[in-house]
């Protein structure tokens, strides 16, 4: 017999819940505590399942057969309404936080736990903050392509060249919204084409081998941190990057064997790399120990034995020494390395490319002259070594081409 409100709201608890149908697979479950909850039963493929639709009176007795007649026409056509509640239930909850602000933020969280270097989540962090005043709270399904758009040319405008990054950024955040139910399509996809494309810039670097040795004497002489002038000292004879220079650890040298293991972690390719250490860079890396050693950072911030080396700290020591941005860059130092070494027409480009870790785009030719070429790697990080001795000291003949009989003015 089918329900009636007056029947419902006479149901008293009882020491255990019962049932009261309302027919069609429709009932409401009275529990103990006087809750009164509609179910309803339906049989999918043979097998019984239940919708749990809520509190009565929060869900009327007639909201429940509506509910019930909507499950069993899904129920005929094959569907499954307790998986679609389910479903329903993860769209809201991942729809609670809708802003283009909310999503990039949780994307760029996600992108941390993969794993991604500390700086590129700050640049993804400076992006997403240079998005906020605009459209960071615009809810990220409402957002149209002439907002990206006026956001990058406000950029553009402002001689920022960033903005491939913010509109790559913007992408990514629109692709991720759309994958957790929260948006349907990319509209900063649409913008390709439409802003400027910046031109290429390259770090300054000094290249010309007389001038290199007026860089040498200015680090050796530099006045100010011991250990920034050690460090600015190891990068001329090792061809890594600034950031992978101030985060080396101890645990990663085997001064013995003169190799240093940079893991992958902190790399820009997410792949270890292997640095051959010259006799020379052996040496210097003994004296840092002399200053830093009981921690774990080489290069430990003045005073901050856990935080490494700011990344301005060398650029600004270069600055004091009177190199101007123009002219030298930390970052720069591999560009003299890979131009003077490239020069001198003693090594392969391979060696060359591997010791300044660049990627080769084919996985089993770059698995291939990784091992090749550890032995040219080993004797051309001596030489680049022997060869900054010479430039150091101001010689008039430098052996950049050629035999060692070769001359060029310095």
């Amino acid at each position: 017999m089918p329900l009636s409100n007056i029947a419902i709201q006479k149901a008293k608890p009882r020491e255990r819940a019962y049932k009261l149908s309302d027919g069609g697979g429709l009932y409401l479950l009275v529990s103990p505590t006087g809750a009164k909850l509609w179910r309803i039963k339906f049989t999918i493929h043979g097998i019984e399942k239940k919708l749990s639709l809520g509190r009565y009176p929060e869900i009327s007795l007639a909201d429940a057969r509506d509910a019930r007649h909507e499950s069993r026409k899904m129920v005929a056509k094959g569907g499954d309404p307790a998986a679609e509640k389910r479903r329903q239930k993860v769209a809201a909850r991942l729809s609670y936080g809708t802003t283009f602000h909310d999503v990039g933020s949780e994307y760029i969280e996600k992108v941390e736990r993969e794993g991604k270097a500390p700086p590129t989540i700050a640049k993804l962090r400076w992006v997403l903050d240079w998005l906020k005043p605009n459209i960071g709270s615009r809810p990220v399904d409402q957002i149209q392509p002439f907002e990206i758009l006026a956001v990058l040319k406000r950029q553009e405008s402002a001689g920022n060249l960033e903005t491939r990054r913010t509109r790559a950024f913007a992408s990514r955040v629109f692709r991720y919204a759309v994958a957790t139910g929260r948006a349907t399509s990319d509209p900063a996809a649409l913008l390709q084409g439409a802003i400027a494309a910046p031109r290429p810039t390259h770090m300054a670097a000094i290249i010309e081998p007389k001038r290199v040795g007026d860089l040498l004497r200015a680090i050796d002489a530099y006045s100010g941190s011991s250990i920034t002038r050690l460090a600015l000292q190891l990068l001329t004879h090792v061809f890594v990057r600034p950031g992978e220079l101030r985060q080396a650890r101890w645990s990663e040298f085997d001064l013995d064997a003169k190799v240093w293991k940079i893991p992958a972690a902190r790399m820009k390719k997410r792949r270890e790399h292997v640095v051959p250490l010259s006799t020379q860079a052996v040496a210097i890396v003994r004296q840092i120990g002399e200053l830093t050693a009981g921690g774990d950072l080489l290069f430990p911030a003045l005073g901050k034995r856990g935080r490494a080396m700011s990344e301005n700290t060398m650029t600004q020591a270069l600055r004091r020494m009177g190199f101007d941005a123009g002219e030298m860059t930390a970052h720069g130092f591999r560009s003299t390395a890979s131009s003077l070494l490239n020069e001198s027409g003693k090594w392969s480009r391979d060696a060359i490319e591997r010791a300044l870790a660049h990627r080769d785009t084919d996985q089993v030719r770059a698995a291939y002259h990784r091992g090749m070429h550890w032995d040219e790697r080993v004797r051309m990080a001596q030489w680049w070594s022997d060869q900054l001795e010479v430039l150091r000291m101001g010689a008039k003949v430098v052996s950049l081409r050629g035999d060692a009989g070769s001359a060029r003015g310095a």
